[in-house]
């Protein structure tokens, strides 16, 4: 008798178990996914992500969500889940896709696909841990590449960390370091502070801040004087010091919101992360100097790009875009032509005294290079960098912008030894689509 209860009782407790599991996957199809036909009909209806050149960067296919171009700007398309977007473009316009709209990006795969390359080829070399690039078009701020390393590849996200699914060239903020030099000395000039021929003392190291102050010092070995040009071409933190010791603080900061740090970039929908100034009642005569030099600040790829092409757009400032047709692009003046012409002049000359790095010999580029120590818990980090290069080209009359940041590399970290070859690289790559020979005569190395 006793065995039988025994025995029932074993029955009714894998009866209640079996239920019990019946009840849980029943609530999990309710609760986590439809059906699988309903599944498969959401996601077959679903509109395609296609680039500016034709290309299909996202489609569906016998009711699964299917990437054809694999990683190529496997971060920005982002992935879907069983029924909606997740992250990046599938999530952020989950509705028109969801209604089988076709979405139209400014991404030009050619261009999409150098960026990812030279990241993937220099940051290895480099022992990088991750890197972004962005190349604008000029005149209309098309954003054509939005480049993120590590690769990701959509269609099998799940197999990827969280860092390699983020789309650093729009999410991840660091310090811009020298790169912001290049803009401060265009403000001046634009204030008739400074001209190009400008001479300073620069010794080697600079007390800036009276009583709560501090030694602003330089570590490439520089002659003592050095002109506003000179300033920018040795890359002279003490140089900027006295470029901006006149410059009215809510006036040079004024400068920097108009280049677009500290503010929102108006990209309708998408994600994009918003560097950060400090505010004006923090303004000391030290924060004028660092911010000078690009310290103490934070922007993203994107937006240093954005505030490049200022430079390279006339002075005129033009809102990054990334969907074809989309309103509510925002353009204003920050600087007078000529003051723009003059200093992309300026930054033609320290791209020639690095030419083996960014320069291309017989082509007219410009940029500025950028070194910045990472803040770790409060401090600033004596051993993690964020290599840093912007820049343009053609100089005389600018079509492409571009921005470079690679974080954390162990070797050769410097802006002009990693994240100006790369400059250099996507240049090139562009150059040669675009079919254009050089003058006989130039000779830029």
């Amino acid at each position: 008798m006793e065995v039988k209860i025994r025995n029932r009782s074993h029955l009714m407790r894998f009866l209640a178990l079996l239920m019990f599991l019946t009840l849980v996957w029943a609530y999990a199809q309710l609760e986590w996914g439809a059906p699988q036909s309903a599944r498969q009909k959401a996601v077959q209806a679903r509109g395609s992500v296609v680039s500016a050149d034709g290309r299909v960067l996202a489609t569906s296919v016998d009711g699964k969500r299917v990437y054809p171009q694999g990683t190529l700007a496997g971060q920005l398309l982002g992935m879907m889940g069983a029924t909606e977007g997740l992250e990046g473009l599938e999530h952020a316009y989950d509705g028109p896709l969801t209604a089988g709209r076709t979405l139209k990006l400014t991404i030009d795969t050619g261009i999409q696909a150098a960026a990812e390359a030279a990241l993937a080829r220099t940051i290895p070399e480099h022992q990088g841990e991750y890197g972004a690039a962005v190349v604008l078009e000029t005149r209309t701020g098309r954003v054509l590449a939005a480049a993120s390393y590590p690769p990701f590849d959509p269609g099998t996200w799940r197999t990827y960390s969280e860092g390699a699914r983020r789309n650093r060239a729009f999410l991840d903020r660091f310090e811009p370091g020298s790169t912001v030099k290049a803009l401060v000395v265009a403000a001046a000039l634009n204030e008739g502070l400074t001209t190009p021929d400008t001479l300073y003392s620069t010794p080697m190291s600079r007390f800036v801040g009276g009583r709560w102050g501090s030694r602003i010092g330089d570590s490439v070995a520089h002659p003592k004087t050095l002109t506003t040009q000179g300033v920018l071409q040795y890359s002279s933190n003490v140089g900027m010091t006295h470029i901006v010791e006149h410059f009215p603080k809510e006036r040079m900061r004024g400068y920097l919101e108009q280049y677009g740090f500290g503010r929102d970039i108006p990209l309708p929908t998408v994600v994009a992360a918003s560097g950060q100034l400090q505010p004006l009642s923090r303004w000391s005569e030290l924060v004028r100097a660092t911010n000078a030099f690009g310290q103490g600040m934070s922007s993203t790829t994107l937006q240093l790009a954005a505030a490049f092409n200022v430079l390279a757009n006339d002075g005129r400032y033009v809102s990054p875009r990334l969907v074809e047709g989309e309103a509510g692009q925002e353009r204003r003046d920050v600087l007078r032509p000529e003051v723009a012409r003059t200093t992309r002049t300026m930054l033609q000359t320290v791209v020639q005294r690095i030419a083996g790095n960014a320069g291309i010999k017989g082509y007219d580029l410009a940029g500025k290079t950028g070194t910045a120590q990472v803040v770790v818990d409060g401090r600033y980090s004596s051993s993690i960098y964020d290599s840093v290069f912007a820049g343009f080209f053609p100089v005389d009359s600018p079509r492409i912008t571009i921005a470079v940041m690679v974080h954390g590399a162990k070797v050769k970290y410097h802006g002009s030894q990693l994240a100006a070859p790369i400059f250099r690289s996507i240049s090139a790559d562009v150059l040669s689509s675009w079919g254009v020979v050089p003058p006989t005569s130039g000779d830029n190395e």
